[in-house]
This record gives structure tokens, C-alpha cells and sequence, in this order.
């Protein structure tokens, strides 16, 4: 082989890998949800919520490279599950509010025993936030911020705890507590997960969280190559706070933003179940 035509082979594999891995990271990956199953235990869960099967999903981010195929499958997979509870952790819209109504009979479509909890992320609030909790609510969705609920089974409850996100809001945990009996196992969702080193101090069980989507780009060995402010201590799947009793999981999110690609990091959705430890 000549030198030429080394280097025509040479640039020919180069722009050749470079098309697949874009096609890749454009038209298939974004597209093929996966569905990671946890189980895990917690020593204040009460034990009548042993088997409490949590469903979250997070960063729709609805009008940016968002498809209708793409919510009906989720959907779809969503139920499948046959989830307690759902949990939607923000980002619903990436922008405008417009195609959030789009999807409203298929968030509507989401049953779930025990409710479907929502709280907003940063994009959320760039175009008006109003409308979003309006029509999430529409969805048969509660939307929490700064605010919980109790759920209960028999004599027994536990507390989801809803925060305002981190950027664009003023999230007041003391707020979102009231009301809660002290021992309560709860669940905190927070949009940006390195609130977890302030949540860490409140009697919070577990902080389910989006907004990183697991860096949407990542590469062999190193990782996220980007993440978002409130995204940068803690970027995907499973933590243990150091400081409390407190786990914390990061969901890599379903949609994507600023670029329409994910590289090996697919859309996820996370099916939690709970067990009460030492059963």
C-alpha cells in the first residue's frame, strides 16, 4: 500500500466512524429507553410499604427533538410496571408550554394507586410555569413545591416531599416538612441533585433527582464529558450521602437538550422497589 492510499484508507475509517457514531448517537440511542430495576432497603420504611414499587421518570424536555412515538412507548412502559407511584422529577418542557398540551392524554394516561407526584425543573420556568403546573395538574398529576404528601396504609404512612428547583426557585425544606410526623420515612424528589449535600440534613430517606441526564454525551473511561450547574458533584444512578442515612438517585432523563444526541447514555426510566431492612 502507498502512502496515498494509506492515508485515503486512513481518513475514509475516520469519516466512516465518525457517520455511524453520529447516526448512532442521533437516531438510535435517544430512542431506546432503558429500564433500570432497583431494589432497596431502608430501616424506617414501615414494613405494610414492604414492596412499595416507585416508578420515576424525569427531563421530558417536551418541544426539543421530542417525538409523539417516543411519550406513547413510555407510556406504555410506564405502566407495565405496574407502578405505586410516579414520580415525575422536572424538566417536563424544554422551552414553551405548547407541547406540554400535546401530551397531556398521555400523562393522563398514567394510573398509579397510590398517585402521581410532579415537581418542576429549571427549564420548567423559562417559558411560564403557571401553565405547566396547570396542565400537569390536568394530567391528574399533584405538583409539589416547597409542599408534601402522606400516604398511608393501614396505621401506618409515609411522606413525599416535593421541592422548587434549585436555579429558578427558593426550595425551603423546613416548608416542605411541615406537617409530617417526626420519624416518617419520606421520599425527597429534587430536580438538581447536588442538593443532596443540603438535604443530607433534613430527615429525608432517599432524594430522587434528574436534570445531569447522565451528561447526555459520555466516553469510554471518561465519563460525563459535560454536566449542568447543580449536576456536577453527582451525575448518574446510585449514592450514599456520607454525612446521613440518606440515598440519593440521579435518573439520566428521557429527552435531551442543546443537542440532540446521547452517546452512551440511553433514556432511562427507574423502577424503584422499597424493603423494609432487616425483613
Amino acid at each position: 500500500m502507498t502512502r496515498r492510499q494509506f492515508l485515503r484508507s486512513s481518513v475514509s475509517t475516520v469519516i466512516g466512524a465518525g457517520l455511524i457514531s453520529g447516526g448512532y448517537a442521533w437516531l438510535w440511542e435517544p430512542r431506546h429507553l432503558s429500564i433500570e430495576s432497583l431494589e432497596l432497603e431502608f430501616r424506617r420504611l414501615p414494613p405494610v410499604f414492604d414492596g412499595l414499587k416507585v416508578v420515576q421518570f424525569s427531563d421530558l424536555h417536551l418541544g426539543f427533538h421530542s417525538y409523539e412515538s417516543d411519550l406513547k412507548n413510555l407510556m406504555e412502559s410506564i405502566m407495565s410496571q405496574s407502578p405505586d407511584v410516579i414520580c415525575l422529577t422536572g424538566d417536563i418542557v424544554d422551552n414553551s408550554v405548547e407541547p406540554l398540551a400535546q401530551a397531556v392524554p398521555y400523562l393522563t394516561s398514567l394510573k398509579a394507586p397510590m398517585g402521581k407526584y410532579a415537581i418542576l425543573g429549571n427549564h420548567d420556568h423559562w417559558g411560564q410555569p403557571d401553565e405547566v403546573i396547570r396542565m400537569l395538574e390536568a394530567s391528574g398529576f399533584v405538583v409539589l413545591q416547597n409542599s408534601n404528601v402522606i400516604l398511608r396504609r393501614q396505621e401506618s404512612m409515609i411522606a413525599i416531599v416535593g421541592l422548587e428547583d434549585l436555579l429558578r426557585g427558593s426550595p425551603d425544606p423546613d416548608k416542605a416538612l411541615k406537617g409530617i410526623p417526626e420519624g416518617t420515612f419520606s421520599i425527597l424528589l429534587m430536580h438538581e441533585p447536588d442538593y443532596a449535600d443540603t438535604a443530607a440534613l433534613y430527615p429525608f430517606d432517599i432524594q430522587l433527582s434528574g436534570h445531569s441526564h447522565g451528561g447526555q454525551v459520555r466516553l469510554p473511561l471518561l465519563g460525563a464529558v459535560t454536566t449542568p450547574i447543580g449536576s456536577k458533584r453527582y451525575i448518574q444512578g446510585l449514592y450514599q450521602l456520607e454525612s446521613s442515612d440518606m440515598k440519593l438517585y440521579v435518573n439520566r432523563g428521557i429527552g435531551v437538550t442543546q443537542l440532540p444526541i446521547r452517546f452512551l447514555c440511553r433514556p432511562e426510566l427507574t423502577v424503584f422497589t422499597f424493603k423494609k431492612s432487616g425483613m
